[in-house]
């Protein structure tokens, strides 16, 4: 079976058709080496899924901050708020802070 053989297989006339070859080519350039090839584009749309969750938690941070900024402006609550989070007071007024074990424990550990 040398090459005379081979050539009349329909296999062998099909895959040295030179539109096959010249399809097969383009197919493996497309995918592998082009600059644009099918292994960029699969890992550039990774990277925008990435970027498009990032962007749904940014917004959400954004709106808390936002409903944070809005219950601030009133000074009874800006004044609220820098007591309890920063323990500021008013001049001449003491301050009491009281733990509890529970919280103390915590601490500790950390």
């Amino acid at each position: 079976m040398g090459l005379k053989g081979l050539r009349k297989k329909k296999w062998f006339k099909i895959m040295t058709n030179m539109y096959i070859l010249v399809l097969t080519l383009f197919v493996i350039w497309m995918a592998f080496f082009d600059t644009n090839s099918m292994l960029i584009h699969l890992e550039l749309r990774r990277e925008i899924k990435k970027l498009e969750e990032q962007k749904e938690f940014l917004k959400g941070e954004i709106e808390k901050d936002r409903k944070v900024l809005e219950t601030l402006s009133d000074k009874e609550e800006l004044e609220k708020f820098a007591r309890e989070k920063y323990y500021m007071k008013k001049e001449g007024e003491e301050i009491f802070l009281i733990e509890y074990e529970d919280s103390l424990k915590n601490k500790n550990d950390e």
